[in-house]
């Protein structure tokens, strides 16, 4: 009998430990709904800014929470604090929204209207016809193409970097172009997978 509940109680013990390794992964799920809300506040100006994810409630006693007082007793509190909590909202970020929502109704939407440019498959936006455009006004799109990249490449590093993941950069740019891409509205051009223009 003592030999079976030595056994059960180390099964018990490897499972828990197994139970216990934390991995610190992207969260992909997170990153998309704020990367929505981001586009959906630039592109529409009706959304809210994005939020940071609500951390859990540390005022509730781990008596009350029976799911988590085993974990709660293994883990140390540094460590669980490691677990990916996706942060979007910054002051670097709202300035960065600010401007790119003030260029979209300025400049931007008349032009991903016209098709003179489009959205890119790497989260950015491109000169898709220059013809669309009046040779006067061609010095004005490149430069709003070049500050728009540079607010777009500024902000994935941004994300980041808040997180304190900067390896995340190309997942949450990933994550931003097909947003921008499900935003774009019909007769928008935008690039493919393959890097092909096609028109929404």
């Amino acid at each position: 009998m003592r030999k079976l509940v030595y056994g059960l109680l180390t099964l018990l013990i490897v499972a828990l430990v197994g139970c216990v390794t934390i991995n610190v992964y992207f969260p992909a799920a997170a990153a998309q709904k704020a990367a929505d809300q981001f586009i959906g506040n630039v592109l529409d100006g009706d959304a809210a800014p994005a939020q940071p994810a609500p951390k859990p409630d540390a005022s509730t006693p781990p008596g009350n929470r029976p799911s988590a007082m085993l974990l709660d007793l293994l883990v140390p509190a540094a460590q669980a604090a490691d677990t990916p909590n996706l942060r979007v909202q910054t002051a670097t970020t709202e300035a960065i929204r600010q401007r790119m929502r003030t260029r979209f109704e300025n400049s931007l939407k008349a032009m991903l209207d016209s098709g003179a440019i489009g959205f890119t498959n790497d989260g950015l936006v491109a000169l898709h016809d220059a013809s669309k455009v009046p040779l006067a006004q061609r010095a004005q799109l490149n430069t709003a193409i070049a500050d728009e990249n540079r607010d777009r490449d500024a902000l994935y590093r941004e994300i980041a970097s808040a997180n304190n993941h900067p390896e995340w950069e190309a997942q949450i740019r990933a994550t931003f172009a097909k947003g921008w891409i499900s935003h774009a509205r019909a007769g928008w051009y935008y690039q493919d997978a393959s890097g092909a223009w096609k028109r929404k």
